[in-house]
């Protein structure tokens, strides 16, 4: 029996507000580099410079629990931890064990490794559904896989996603539909349809323009909105009325909303499943899970046209799968779904008063489950404003806290939720003046800008 154990970090005493620019030095010269060497200066968009205020942290150089020191030195209490993927905590260290365990045995082999179909066990006992299960390394390799797998189901080419979902993959099947749709081919851009979220009739209009060609419909099961009057069941049956699989993009709410994925949490079965985020509390795992007779068309065991599902050198590499393992585990064994919850509630609770104690309630706002908390920033006219969340950001900052949303882990004790709190309380009467005064008296550099937009 492997027995875990809550790590708490010791929690070291926040420095004081940042003022100066400078502190930020090592940064600033390794901007200059990465820009030089990287497109973006970065791997991943959301991490880039365009999504921080000029006075942020620009790299990371270590984690314990939820607090984080950039290359300056500065620490801060950190939310939505490498894009919501590290939901036990940075450096946790049952993770890491089983990580070093397995390293040692190696971590590529030519023929699988036996941590494979324990791991795809593991995994198949949670979602309710799905029979069969392969793994890859990233969120659109899997969604992009889901596609392929529906298409060669159903022999159809269409494409249904619902657009208020902001990302799905870097691929073009879904690209197309951003304003960054530069090179992709026009006729690529024909096969994917759009729909809103709770809008049933959206749906109903598709499939009647487009009768037997629809292959999917995929989307997430919910974000910062709650399904209402049964969209989610007449989705299901929509989509098995019209002979479409319904694919749920659970990368977020997997290991977030319920141990069993959103689905669980809403009653809903989808044909196929895709997870990542969380799923291996930072290290590089996604899935691509479901019913068996759909899946094992990328298998051996079929006399059917062969579907090249997935094929990836390290999709299964050894040390990532135990720490999916793991992660797994300490979900079961820890509670910390409920944990989330907890904390998000607390957190949420506490930013609420300080936005009505500083008389900002109409002008920022919390929003979604409190596993998944965001933010909300508008202007003098309630305009959605950029410029005001680099402020805020900027704001955070300056009091020690890194917070692109509010979304909470596992690492995230009062403590931790009480001094952001605090941080918020600060940040929000600058915000209260520079909606008097004018943002531009407060925030230095330029706003923040959205990941899709045509031109820089």
């Amino acid at each position: 029996m492997v027995i875990f154990w809550r790590i708490t970090p010791v929690v070291p005493l926040l420095r004081a507000a940042i003022p100066d620019p400078m502190q930020f030095a090592q940064s600033l010269v390794l901007r200059q580099k990465a820009h030089r060497l990287i497109p973006g200066g970065c791997h991943t968009y959301a991490k880039g410079d365009d999504q921080y205020p000029t006075l942020a942290p620009g790299f990371i150089r270590s984690g314990s629990g939820c607090m984080v020191r950039d290359v300056d030195g500065n620490e801060f209490i950190e939310y939505g931890m490498g894009l919501r993927a590290v939901t036990l905590g940075h450096a946790f260290a049952p993770v890491l064990a089983a990580v070093e365990a397995e390293i040692r045995l190696g971590s590529n082999f030519t023929r699988p490794a036996p941590i494979e179909p324990r791991c795809a066990e593991e995994l198949i006992a949670l979602v309710d559904g799905a029979d069969m299960v392969k793994f890859t390394k990233d969120g659109s390799t899997a969604t992009t896989a889901a596609i392929r797998l529906a298409r060669a189901y159903t022999g159809r080419d269409l494409v249904m996603l619902c657009s208020d979902d902001p990302f799905f993959s870097y691929n073009d099947w879904f690209i197309t539909t951003t304003p960054m749709a530069a090179g992709i081919p026009k006729a690529n851009r024909r096969l994917t349809l759009t729909f809103r979220y709770n809008h049933i009739e959206d749906v109903e209009r598709l499939f009647a323009e487009h009768p037997e060609s629809i292959a999917c419909v995929m989307l997430e099961l919910a974000r910062t909105v709650e399904p209402r009057d049964n969209f989610l069941g007449k989705l299901r049956e929509l989509c098995t009325r019209h002979g479409a699989l319904l694919i749920a993009d659970e990368m977020i709410t997997g290991f977030r909303w319920h141990l069993g994925g959103a689905q669980r949490e809403y009653g809903v079965t989808p044909d196929l499943s895709t997870f990542g985020k969380g799923m291996a509390n930072g290290f590089s795992v996604s899935a691509l899970a479901g019913r068996r007779e759909i899946m094992d068309l990328g298998g051996l065991h079929h006399d059917g046209e062969r579907v090249f599902l997935l094929s990836t050198t390290h999709g299964a590499e050894t040390h990532a799968l135990a720490a999916a393992l793991t992660t797994m585990q300490v979900y079961r064994e820890m509670n910390v779904v409920e944990h989330l919850y907890r904390a998000g509630d607390r957190l949420r609770q506490g930013v609420r008063e300080a936005a009505a104690a500083n008389g900002v309630d109409a002008h920022f706002a919390v929003a979604g489950r409190p596993c998944n908390l965001v933010y909300e920033t508008r202007d003098e006219m309630l305009r959605p404003s950029q410029a005001y969340r680099a402020l805020f950001l900027q704001e955070l900052i300056r009091r020690n806290v890194l917070a692109p949303s509010f979304v909470v882990s596992f690492a995230h004790g009062d403590e931790h939720i009480d001094r952001t709190i605090e941080a918020v309380h600060g940040a929000l009467a600058v915000y209260r003046r520079a909606l008097d005064e004018g943002v531009e008296r407060y925030l230095v550099g330029p706003p923040v800008k959205p990941v899709f937009r045509p031109y820089n």
